[in-house]
């Protein structure tokens, strides 16, 4: 019997599509409203402290989504693997990560100059559940149940984050909203339990190296995608940085309007054959959603800018299409990068690695006299990356 008519619980392409990409819409856009809150109930002191914290803890979710696209290939490979060893798979890097927090908590406060190490250790209290939750989308994704993923990652965005507005509106502290977040996170974790038929944990089978692996690859995506904000606020000067910062919410745009279409494709990318099928497929509907980011950002311009961050940005004159091509690219590389790991090829760890290394050498040393030099070293890195990746792609690893 084949894997499709063994896996239970499908939703149609289209559905699955809208739904998923409402899902996180929604947590984007709860995100954001955090921000807006976080900014005008904290002081700017405050404020800087729980965006440092936010910052750590989307670095600390990175094993999560290493996690996540194990368990769902593994899945979506053989639909009768048990779920209990996975889910004690996730239990494992769960305290892992849990773990290793708590230990560099301490060192967390003298790098982000936190007045009490309270703030630090419930970092750690959320990154225990948000690592665990990757198991149960996991499952979710791998065996095409996204209405019930879809919903899971709105009740993310409902618990995390709106654990946090709570916390923040009660307290009025940092220490408050990441208090939230820890609580309502570890209410979405029961509740992806429940929705994943309450797995027990099985002991017998070990993956740890396979999402060390693929933690390595997502967390040197996850750098690419902020690198060069990093690095435009180290090599800009004040004025320069913020207008950059405008233009990077353009990447964050481009990179994130096809989110959907990677949750999709990824179990489909676990059969070799439907791999080559589903690629070019998925790398058309991505280049075919972000043309109209780009699109938009080169018929409005600079006047772009004012439109998002208001009239004081009315004068620019940076471009703001190279952002939304950065953006553009890195959506593909994500693509790409899904379908290396599902094929098990290690030198995409390695080539994502350099590229990060790459752009870091680039803008530090070249290309940083202007906004439009710092992202043109990222769209360009970006770009040789995924023409790297679909090379990696079209002449696969020679059998052993």
């Amino acid at each position: 019997m084949s894997v499709d008519t063994e896996v239970p619980a499908r939703t149609g392409n289209r559905v699955a599509a809208i739904l998923v990409s409402l899902a996180l819409a929604g947590n984007n856009a709860a995100s954001y409203v955090l921000s807006l809150a976080a900014a005008r109930i904290l002081a700017p002191g405050a404020f800087g402290e729980l965006s440092s914290l936010l910052a750590v803890l989307v670095i600390g979710v990175v094993p999560a989504m290493g996690l996540q696209t194990v368990v769902a290939l593994r899945v979506a490979r053989s639909p009768s693997l048990s779920q209990g060893s996975l889910f004690a798979l996730g239990l494992v890097t769960s305290a892992i990560v849990a773990t290793t927090a708590l230990t560099l908590s301490p060192l967390l406060v003298l790098l982000l100059h936190l007045g009490s190490l309270a703030p630090a250790l419930l970092v750690t209290a959320a990154l225990g559940p948000l690592t665990l939750l990757g198991v149960f989308h996991g499952l979710l994704q791998g065996s095409h149940r996204f209405a019930v993923l879809s919903g899971l990652i709105a009740l993310e965005g409902v618990g995390k984050v709106g654990g946090s507005l709570v916390g923040l509106v009660v307290s009025g502290s940092p220490t408050g909203a990441l208090a939230g977040a820890a609580v309502g996170s570890l209410v979405v974790v029961v509740a992806g339990w429940q929705l994943c038929g309450r797995p027990r944990p099985r002991w017998a089978d070990r993956h740890g190296g396979e999402v060390l692996h693929t933690a390595q690859a997502m967390l040197a995506l996850v750098l690419l995608v902020n690198l060069d904000l990093v690095l435009a606020r180290h090599t800009l000067p004040a004025g320069a940085a913020g207008e950059y910062a405008l233009g990077a919410i353009v990447t964050k745009i481009a990179y994130w309007l096809p989110q959907a279409v990677g949750v999709l494709v990824l179990p489909r990318f676990a059969v070799s054959d439907r791999r080559r099928r589903v690629l070019p497929v998925a790398l058309l509907v991505c280049g075919g959603l972000d043309a109209l980011v780009l699109l938009t950002s080169l018929v409005l311009g600079p006047s772009l800018l004012a439109v998002i961050g208001g009239a004081r940005y009315a004068g620019s004159t940076m471009p703001v299409w190279p952002f939304a091509l950065a953006g553009s690219m890195l959506a593909l590389v994500q693509i790409l990068l899904y379908a290396r790991l599902a094929d098990g090829d290690r030198r995409v760890t390695v080539l994502m690695w350099t590229a990060v290394a790459v752009e870091a050498l680039l803008i530090t040393t070249w290309l940083h006299g202007s906004p439009t030099q710092v992202v043109t070293a990222a769209a360009c890195t970006a770009g040789a990356l995924a023409a790297a990746g679909a090379l990696l792609e079209l002449r696969p690893r020679k059998p052993a």
